[in-house]
């Protein structure tokens, strides 16, 4: 596609931490709804870039997953944005099923603390 940035070049404009991940929020596109933030490094992000499809770093497992690989609530990407300082990435998703791992549509319910 005509004008589109490649993974790569993409990747030259976020400040990956000294972990060498960067912090990702994913949200509904149609309807603005925050659902889950997950945390990216370079690799995932370059897939999610080139496969449209929501892959984040597991820091638990140490390994990169896609969401819903085991689940089937998949996220469709619909676009790619940092915020000005290049250090958090938006992802404005098609999400199938819920997107929080307790099952609920997003991760942000219910727990108000302030």
């Amino acid at each position: 596609m005509e004008g589109r940035q490649t993974s790569d070049d993409a990747l030259a404009g976020v400040a990956f931490n000294a972990d060498g991940l960067v912090p990702a929020i994913a949200q509904q596109h149609d309807t603005g709804e925050v659902l889950m933030h997950a945390w990216m490094n370079a690799e995932a992000l370059r897939r999610t870039i080139d496969t449209r499809k929501g892959t984040y770093w597991s820091r638990s497992r140490g390994r990169i997953w896609v969401k819903g690989e085991t689940s089937g609530h998949h996220q469709a990407v619909k676009s790619v944005s940092i915020d000005c300082d290049g250090d958090t990435v938006l992802l404005q998703v098609e999400q199938t099923g819920p997107a929080c791992h307790t099952g609920t549509r997003t991760c942000f319910t219910g727990r108000r603390i302030a």
